[in-house]
């Protein structure tokens, strides 16, 4: 029995859940610039050449399947395929393999539009090998302003050297040329919340993606024997950490945004000695710069003056800061005219998730569609689609490309500049 492009899609989203497209089995964990990724990767170009598309990879690893139109411009549609550690099939993944099915179905079709349509799968999304997210999709739009060649994985890889192995240039990271043929970005992606649910709807529309900060927090103090030293005389990096991690929840709570700590090392990380370091991540995000900036700002006060009052030394880098992004508003009509003529409902909601699209809007409008998960579970292996609204999402995309046909008038009057 044929598949639909919802069943197709979430088909293989699973089958790169396992070896070898995971570092391990029994859970997906797919990072940047490893064999699991590269696995990824030889395998979506075979199916890219199979749905008539060239494929290349820019500077940072970035899968580039292009679909010939008949006239210069060019539409982007694409995702990333990397994923937290013991993560999620859907998130990122998904978005690839809707535009790789919307792709194959024009094929198949042997429909050719007024633009081009390139697929992108970026590989470093997510940040979970060096801990410096979007390196594919900043690198693209030319804003690495940071050289992410210099950070270091868990087992002391530099990142340069890590694209040297993979046979990319880390030259060329920080230079990529600038594009004046691209006029939208297009990410489906999985919403990563329970809005969709509680609406009972298949899809969603972005309006815009909250603004995000990330820092790496380092505290010295001394590592001891945990028999013989006082309690008052100690320089305990771990308690000072803790007291820290308890001042990003109540900041962040009284500013109405998000804060979290996903990552924290304690060393030497043995049990009868007092922690002398301590490093660990600070995730704020809000839908404004102006409130990301002052927790950012109340944060490393109290934590100087915590630090100052336990006798710690501290060390604050900042990692990664991303503005808030708003999604084109044409494009957020014509999803809307795609939507009703699915006969679904259109709903508006922001993402407070990070994007790719976030990086790409500083190159292009981009516009998002959100895909219902359930329970609005993410970075989890319990994360789940239905097939049934892949489908519709899909056929929203396909859809939405002919209202830009539609509107495309001479090849060049689309509506975005």
């Amino acid at each position: 029995m044929p598949q639909t492009l919802g069943e197709k899609a979430v088909s293989r989203c699973n089958q790169f859940k396992h070896p070898p497209y995971s570092e391990e089995p029994g859970a997906l964990t797919r990072r940047f610039l490893t064999p699991a990724h590269k696995a990824a990767l030889e395998t979506l170009i075979g199916w890219m050449h199979a749905a008539n598309m060239t494929t290349r990879l820019d500077a940072a690893g970035t899968l580039i399947g292009r679909y010939e139109g008949t006239g210069p411009k060019t539409l982007l549609i694409g995702s990333h395929i990397d994923s937290v550690r013991d993560g999620g099939a859907y998130d990122g993944a998904l978005g690839v393999m809707l535009g790789l099915g919307v792709v194959e179905e024009l094929s198949l079709q042997g429909k050719r539009l007024p633009f081009a349509i390139e697929v992108l799968a970026f590989g470093d999304e997510e940040g979970s090998r060096f801990h410096a997210s979007m390196t594919g999709s900043r690198s693209l739009s030319g804003t690495l302003q940071d050289d992410p060649t210099l950070l270091i994985d868990e087992d002391g890889i530099s990142m340069g050297d890590a694209m040297r192995a993979f046979g990319l240039d880390p030259a060329k990271l920080r230079t990529s040329p600038r594009r004046d043929d691209v006029f939208l970005y297009l990410e489906p992606h999985i919403e990563q919340g329970p809005v969709l649910e509680a609406e009972d709807l298949p899809v969603g529309i972005v309006t815009g993606i909250a603004a995000q900060t990330r820092l790496a927090v380092t505290l010295t103090g001394m590592a001891n024997h945990a028999g013989t030293t006082p309690m008052p005389l100690r320089k305990d990096a771990l308690t000072a950490a803790a007291e820290a991690i308890l001042l990003v929840e109540k900041l962040t709570s009284a500013a109405q945004i998000v804060g979290t700590v996903g990552a924290l090392t304690a060393r030497p990380g043995v049990g009868n000695v007092i922690p002398g370091e301590c490093v660990f991540s600070v995730d704020l995000r809000a839908s404004s710069t102006a409130a990301r900036d002052q927790t950012e700002q109340d944060f490393r006060t109290g934590l100087a003056a915590l630090c100052d009052r336990r006798g710690i030394t501290h060390e604050v880098k900042r990692i990664q800061q991303l503005a808030p992004c708003l999604c084109d508003n044409h494009a957020q009509t014509l999803l809307a005219e795609a939507i009703t003529a699915q006969n679904q409902r259109p709903y508006p909601l922001a993402s407070g998730a990070g994007h790719d699209a976030m990086s790409l809007s500083t190159l292009c409008p981009v516009a998002m569609l959100f895909i219902r998960c359930r329970a609005g579970i993410s970075h989890n292996p319990a994360e789940h689609v239905d097939a049934a609204d892949v489908d519709i999402a899909a056929r929203v995309i396909l859809e939405f490309l002919d209202r830009l046909v539609e509107k495309w008038g001479d090849g060049g009057n689309s509506g975005f500049k």
